[in-house]
């Protein structure tokens, strides 16, 4: 009597033994559950979402595949080498490319200004930098259009013109800089800028060593999809470029006329190639920006 009431004062939140089970066998059993219950779930959502990236993305990208090589690779490499193909591809990656270099500047700059800045109206500035993705493609075409038309009403004529094109393709891009940097940007602590700035750091200092390389990751993630949407864009470029042959049809506009003319192989071929151009560019972009990533947390 005297030891188990010595025993339960010893130990006041110990389980009563007739009441405790037996051996532990509920912690092993709970531990089991869960344990067998986990790796379900997961394989689950994995499953789903397997499913329905194969639906969405990798059968239709089969599907052309297929397409694009059903006549032999002759004719898959004939597509994709002829004169006004190349020409296409010229005219797409050039633009493009000085598309991202905007956006990027810009971009950038933009997205400083709504962070970093307090001023009337900043509120619908930054709900306007949504607008281009709730606009139809083709409504920017026409806006593009009435504003660097024959008929502009500001006398900029860049109709049928690399830049007019050039305009309509930063229009739609700009957001995808935008809000891409526009979080990061939010989350840098500015302690770390005032520091730099009382020990005599001049501000394009502190921008280079302190600032930039903690944005460079969602700045080259945000010039990846904004290179990637140039490149496909067909919308918002038909009326403003004209589809120029050599210099302003870019690849979107060559693939509609090879489907007019019921080239559906040539189409599916040139569809590959910008597939591939963009996978590539966003694949290169994706390991810069993880290796700098990892780069300003070791340094962090």
């Amino acid at each position: 009597m005297t030891g188990s009431s010595l025993g339960t004062s010893a130990n006041p939140h110990a389980v009563p033994s007739e009441l405790a089970p037996p051996d532990g066998d509920f912690p092993q059993a709970a531990s089991t559950a869960a344990a067998a219950t986990r790796p379900t779930g997961t394989s689950l959502r994995v499953g789903v979402a397997t499913l329905w990236l194969s639906v969405i993305v990798l059968l239709p990208l089969a599907a052309i595949a297929w397409q694009a090589t059903g006549h032999g690779w002759q004719a898959f490499w004939l597509a994709v080498t002829s004169h006004a193909a190349l020409e296409s591809f010229r005219v797409t990656v050039t633009i493009s490319v000085v598309v991202t270099v905007i956006n990027v500047v810009f971009g950038l700059a933009t997205a400083w200004v709504l962070v970093r800045d307090d001023f009337v109206g900043k509120g619908l500035i930054d709900a306007i930098i949504d607008l281009p993705f709730a606009l139809p493609t083709i409504v920017t075409s026409l806006v593009m259009l009435a504003l660097y038309g024959k008929n502009s009403p500001i006398g900029i004529h860049l109709q049928h013109t690399p830049p007019g094109v050039t305009m309509a393709l930063v229009f739609v891009t700009l957001p995808l800089v935008v809000r891409a940097v526009q979080p990061v940007l939010l989350e840098i602590d500015k302690e770390v800028e005032e520091a730099a700035s009382s020990l005599g750091a001049t501000s394009p200092k502190i921008f280079t060593s302190i600032v930039l390389p903690s944005l460079l990751p969602a700045l080259l993630s945000g010039a990846g999809l904004a290179f990637s949407r140039s490149i496909g864009e067909f919308g918002s470029v038909v009326t403003i470029g004209g589809a120029v042959p050599g210099k302003t049809e870019v690849s979107s506009q060559w693939i509609r006329a090879l489907v007019e003319n019921d080239d559906r192989t040539g189409a599916a071929a040139i569809s590959i190639v910008l597939l591939s151009i963009s996978f590539t560019v966003l694949l290169i972009l994706r390991v810069v920006g993880g290796r700098a990533a990892r780069r300003e947390e070791k340094a962090a």
